[in-house]
């Protein structure tokens, strides 16, 4: 028989939670004490509680969603939502700092205490999270010296400039001033990389220095890198796909008389380019634990749009795909799932209350068609873009003198040398990632996403990183064209007709009414880019798994919609909008 501290549940959502949810949530002042950890139970103002949390991160959802997904989350039972802070996204380039429309992080938690929930922060620097170079921003690497996650002085001083502009945006916003972040977690799974025994602890001096007072968190994956993962003053916590007695023993062990907490319990996978699509069935397995608060992550996965995505390095290198579906209870585009539903009546069991309603669906559409009607070749392109640098040598994408001096983060750079012969042609492991090439030898070489894990970040530039060899001799004297595929870029030109590769492709869609989600899909096209009204969606490919990319009805206007596609190698000149998604062939996590 089930109890309210015996929880039974199936497969890696399988958790026993005693929920002790009687704290309301109201968010005032003159509050008394915040999160706690000084028993084997987390208090909240001196009242036992258990934290049941979601990860859905802001930045891979429309913002005009944001409430619809927090609602959602609340409705299923979920009591604190939790969230990375991209440091990438946020400071694109030195002394920039981005914090509005759908990077607003204020706006976003605000609404999560507007909505009831409470807030648990992952500002890094460091997240991780399947981002390009883990969420930190690509320039840090035009130093040669760089090491990141360490207290490299250039590293060091980048971090304080980034902390300085953010924290004092999430201060006010703390329990203990009236806000709803309950607490903080100090970078992410440092036990994996631990190359400086001083980082951590000047992270945590980096936020209680500009006032971060409420209770740290630090996590990671098993019990090894625990230890090197931790610093004094924070709670470990940990990451994981299934839950065993062996792994909270561990923790035990080395935390006595503390809360159990699984910062990430991994509720399905992510996908890279050419692999399967990843799913972690609900049904299979039955796990009975006692007293462990839980974040779910996933709960709702979102989009990594545009150029955002990371990549793999082990065994070997696979850059990842552009949905981050994630099997997550809540798919990428806002449906209810299977294991949506079950958590939602597992939760609903040990409330005081009845949950929320369940908001309701939004209608995604199936439109019309866009013919490809006009076409414009990458080297016409050319000439809008800015003026190309020369160089004897090949220049990496992060330093090339572009962007204010903050280099190229992303999209495709081409290199351009006048050859007198033919021959054998050698690059090594000096074309990062993909390169095709003319007997010209004009070098298009796309930045497919860099590293997001691992102790290789500091190796992650893109571009042409050393010497490409004809007959053993380096070339020399290139031209080079940055281009980066921002929107100011793709504003530039207009296309004639006649096609060829690689391209860009100009058409146009057509909405009625308010604009609903479709998804995009592109048979008989083989790998490149889509821009709806200038946005950049992501990345297609049709090795897979993924055939859809998602577009959100807040991305479309009423009426005329401009469709552009960049392909590098062959195209259909339509593109067709589904009703649902296709996210490949499926295989189950073992």
């Amino acid at each position: 028989m089930m109890t309210q501290s015996d929880v039974l549940m199936t497969s890696p959502l399988s958790l026993s939670l005693s929920l002790s949810l009687s704290l309301s949530l109201s968010f005032t002042m003159g509050r008394r004490g915040g999160l706690s950890a000084n028993s084997s139970q987390f208090t909240l103002e001196g009242e036992p509680f258990r934290i049941l949390g979601g990860s859905v991160h802001y930045f891979r959802v429309p913002r005009a969603y944001w409430r619809d997904r927090l609602m959602k989350m609340k409705a299923c039972g979920i009591n604190t939502l939790t969230t990375y802070v991209p440091w990438s996204l946020h400071q694109p380039e030195r002394g920039v700092f981005h914090f509005h429309t759908e990077l607003d992080l204020e706006a976003y938690i605000n609404l999560a205490a507007e909505i009831g929930l409470w807030v648990i922060l992952r500002p890094g620097p460091y997240i991780c999270s399947e981002l390009d170079l883990g969420g930190l921003p690509s320039w840090l690497l035009r130093d040669r010296s760089m090491r990141l996650r360490t207290t490299h002085l250039g590293f060091t001083e980048a971090v304080n400039q980034f902390f300085d502009k953010l924290i004092p945006k999430v201060v006010p916003l703390q329990y203990k001033k009236g806000g709803p972040i309950i607490a903080i977690q100090l970078e992410n799974e440092y036990g994996s990389f631990a190359m400086d025994s001083t980082y951590m602890p000047f992270i945590k001096e980096a936020l209680q220095s500009r006032g971060i007072n409420e209770l740290l968190l630090t996590s990671d994956n098993q019990k090894g890198l625990l230890k090197g993962g931790g610093v004094s003053g924070a709670l470990r916590t940990l990451n994981l796909q299934k839950l065993n007695l062996g792994d909270i023993k561990d923790l035990n062990a080395i935390q006595p008389k503390s809360p159990m907490m699984v910062m990430e319990y991994w509720t399905g996978w992510f996908d890279a380019w050419g692999d399967l699509h990843h799913v972690l069935s609900p049904e299979g397995r039955v796990i009975s634990f006692h007293g462990i608060s839980i974040n779910l992550y996933m709960f709702h996965g979102g989009t990594n749009f545009g150029f955002m995505s990371g990549a793999l390095a082990n065994p070997v290198y696979k850059a990842l795909i552009t949905s981050y579906d994630y099997d997550a209870p809540l798919s990428e585009s806002g449906e209810y799932t299977p294991k949506y539903h079950l958590l939602r009546d597992l939760f609903s069991r040990y409330q005081s209350e009845a949950l929320p309603d369940m908001p309701a669906l939004r209608w995604k559409e199936t439109y019309e068609p866009a013919i490809m009607y006009q076409h414009l070749s990458l080297w016409d392109v050319l000439s809008f873009t800015e003026e190309p640098f020369k160089s004897p040598i090949p220049v990496n994408m992060e330093n090339l003198p572009v962007n204010n001096g903050n280099g190229q983060s992303s999209g495709y750079t081409l290199y351009e040398t006048t050859i007198t012969n033919g021959g054998s042609l050698k690059s090594g492991d000096n074309v990062r990632d993909r390169a095709l090439g003319k007997q010209t030898l004009s070098l298009l070489v796309e930045n497919c996403g860099r590293v997001h894990y691992g102790k290789d970040l500091d190796k992650q530039r893109k571009g042409l990183v050393g010497d490409i060899l004809l007959n053993n001799a380096p070339l020399r004297d290139f031209t080079i064209y940055s281009l980066d595929m921002k929107t100011s870029f793709i504003d530039r030109f207009s296309l004639p007709h006649s096609p060829s590769f690689p391209g860009f492709f100009l058409g146009r869609m057509f909405t009625y009414g308010y604009p609903s989600d479709t998804f995009i899909k592109l048979p008989g096209w083989g790998k490149g880019v889509v821009f709806i009204n200038g946005l950049n969606l992501g990345r297609y490919w049709s090795i897979g798994p993924q055939q859809t990319l998602y577009l959100p009805g807040p991305f479309l206007n009423s009426g005329v919609n401009q469709v552009i596609v960049f392909e590098e190698q062959e195209a259909d000149y339509k593109i067709t909008f589904e009703e649902a998604p296709d996210l490949g062939m499926a295989v189950d996590i073992q």
